[in-house]
């Protein structure tokens, strides 16, 4: 399975990057989701690289220096192989695409979590 796992820096970066690109109709981007009856437009943020499951749980592996307890089960009722972000309205609005890898947002993920719950 590969799913799209978007670091929260990331995140914030593209929410800061839309604020000033408020919706109008004026405004419309080829591609846009600007709704026709209220001011509102939707957009994927993500990373747009899918990544393995497995390979994430190695990321967090050797971030923690631990090895995971892995119990591999059939696909579930509901669950797709592949799932990604498509950031191509982020990036015209803004120019920004988020692109932190997995390995290092996980990383960055156990520093933090070890030094806010002090572990």
């Amino acid at each position: 399975m590969q799913r799209d796992f978007t670091y929260i820096d990331d995140l914030v970066e593209s929410i800061v990057r839309l604020v000033p690109c408020a919706p109008s109709p004026e405004a419309r981007q080829t591609g846009d989701s600007l709704s026709e009856v209220a001011p509102f437009r939707i957009l994927n943020i993500g990373n747009a690289q899918p990544v393995r499951l497995l390979e994430f749980i190695e990321a967090i592996e050797s971030a923690t220096g631990r090895e995971a307890h892995k119990n591999m089960m059939e696909m579930q009722p509901g669950d797709v192989a592949a799932t990604w972000a498509t950031t191509d309205l982020l990036q015209a609005l803004t120019g920004y695409r988020p692109s932190t890898p997995v390995t290092d947002g996980v990383a960055k993920f156990v520093e933090w979590y070890r030094g806010y719950y002090q572990v």
